[in-house]
């Protein structure tokens, strides 16, 4: 496996550093008057990569955090109607599969 991640990074190493050749030409950025600087081509494409990952990132970590709250909430929920029925004294409600050849197969028959 470390071979074929070896070879991969080759090969990407490969791409970028001809990638940077092919697109070295100088590109002029302007916003308004207060910023002004020539970029090679290459480095400005890499860094909005760059950029669309970190933000991607950030946003799968935030959408991580919302649903792990998500989860708690739910979690918690379960552990109130479980401690409700126990103090009610009654019994949870046994659901048969509709098709017997299943219940068969999970009772190891």
């Amino acid at each position: 496996m470390k071979i074929i991640y070896l070879i991969l990074l080759i090969a990407l190493a490969i791409f970028i550093a001809t990638f940077a050749q092919f697109n070295s030409t100088a590109v002029h950025i302007t916003y308004y008057k207060y910023f002004e600087f020539d970029v090679p081509a290459y480095l400005l494409i890499f860094i909005c990569f760059l950029a669309g990952i970190i933000i991607g990132g950030f946003w799968g970590v935030v959408e991580r955090f919302r649903l792990n709250r998500t989860i708690s909430r739910l979690n918690r929920k379960v552990r109130e109607m479980r401690n409700e029925m126990r103090t009610s004294g009654e019994h949870p409600p046994i659901i048969e599969p509709k098709d017997k050849s299943v219940a068969g197969n999970e009772r190891g028959n």
